[in-house]
Parts: C-alpha cells; sequence; structure tokens
C-alpha cells in the first residue's frame, strides 16, 4: 500500500479536481488506485459532493471514499461543523482509523481547506500527513497572485520531513505571472512543481515503483 496525501494551500484551490485527475491518470496506466476523504462538509443543497467527484474517478462507492459519518451537510470547517450539528467531535486518530486503505495499490488522501485549516477537533491536514506518513505529499496551489507566500507558508509547516511535490492548478502558460511563479518556486525554492497531471503522475509513479 502506498497513501499519497493531496492538501492545500487554502479553500477552492482545487484539490478535488487535481486528485480526481491524478486518480484517472493512475487507472489508465494500469495502477490500481483508490481515493479517501476523511472528511468532508459541504452544504445542504449540494448534489455532487467531493467523494463523489472522487468515487467517480476510481470506480469505488462514494461511501467508501468518505464514510456516511463523516460527511456534515453544513459549510463550515469539519469540526465546527460537527459541533453546529450536534454530532460527537472526533480526533485526527478517528480519521486516520477509517480509512480502510487496502493493502495493494495507491491510495489517495485528500484533506479539507487549507493545511492548517482545522480537519479534527485536535488537529488539521498537516496532523493528518504527520500520523499517516504518506509517500508523497502533493500540495495544491492557485498559480496566480498570493502563491508564493502561501506554499511557502505550508511548505515551513510541513518541514522536511516528507516528500513534497507543489500542483499550480489553473495554470496558464501565457500569464507572465503564473510562469514566474513556477520559475520562482523551481529556483529560488527548490520546489518540485508541476503544472498539469501527466508530470504529477511521472511524480507519484517515481515514489509508487
Amino acid at each position: 500500500m502506498t497513501l499519497v496525501v493531496v492538501a492545500g494551500t487554502g479553500t477552492e484551490v482545487g484539490k478535488t479536481f487535481v486528485c480526481a485527475a491524478l486518480a484517472r491518470r493512475l487507472r489508465e496506466h494500469g495502477v490500481e488506485v483508490h481515493a479517501r476523504k476523511p472528511v468532508q462538509s459541504f452544504a445542504p443543497d449540494d448534489t455532487t459532493t467531493d467523494s463523489d467527484v472522487l468515487a467517480a474517478a476510481t470506480g469505488e462507492p462514494s461511501e467508501r471514499v468518505c464514510p456516511v459519518h463523516r460527511r456534515l451537510a453544513i459549510p463550515m470547517g469539519p469540526p465546527m461543523a460537527a459541533e453546529a450539528l450536534g454530532l460527537p467531535s472526533f480526533r485526527i486518530a478517528d480519521l486516520v482509523g477509517e480509512l480502510d486503505a487496502p493493502d495493494t495499490g495507491v491510495t489517495l488522501v485528500e484533506g479539507a481547506g487549507g493545511l492548517l485549516s482545522p480537519l479534527a477537533s485536535d488537529g488539521d491536514t498537516r496532523a493528518l500527513i504527520e500520523a499517516c506518513r504518506p509517500a508523497l505529499v502533493v500540495l495544491v496551489a492557485d498559480a496566480g497572485l498570493g502563491t508564493i507566500n502561501l506554499v511557502r507558508l505550508c511548505v515551513e509547516a510541513l518541514g522536511a520531513r516528507h516528500p513534497l511535490v507543489v500542483f499550480l492548478n489553473r495554470f496558464e502558460e501565457r500569464d507572465e505571472l503564473h510562469r514566474r511563479n513556477l520559475a520562482w518556486l523551481h529556483t529560488r525554492e527548490g520546489l518540485d512543481s508541476v503544472t498539469d497531471a501527466e508530470t504529477l503522475l511521472a511524480c507519484v509513479r517515481a515514489v509508487t515503483s
């Protein structure tokens, strides 16, 4: 079993989109792939949740991707959502224990919100990463203004304990700022940074082969 955690510099940077695209690419290359969303919160009128998107990409039941009791129908950070809904609190250890990751293939684990956004009553996605000890962390960031600051903050928070690749989502080659952000991350920060699913696939396969 190989775990890859998909984290983000913030909310709405496209973690689920990137995670699903990576899952589809892995399957196309004959790799057994699974996805897990340990906990999710969403608006009550959402007809498609993150776990539904990931389930469609991996071919698994949505309930396997995210347990039913970890689906919180209120758009708040998961521990706050549980409190607002009158549900029991939960800890990072509870989420890790419920991952139900198969013993074979690659399991993609997607966090919620930004890296340091509350994920459970006692921790965030960084704490989840520390508990899971994944083979790779994929840090999804927007490609535009503010990218360098947010990536640097997240990298500093993670430390150098886990292999890391930065994925610049919504990257436009014709956008000078996007190109400069990518170059800065490579040359000034020394970070592996990619902008397309095929290159990200190569990064994942490098640590899972």
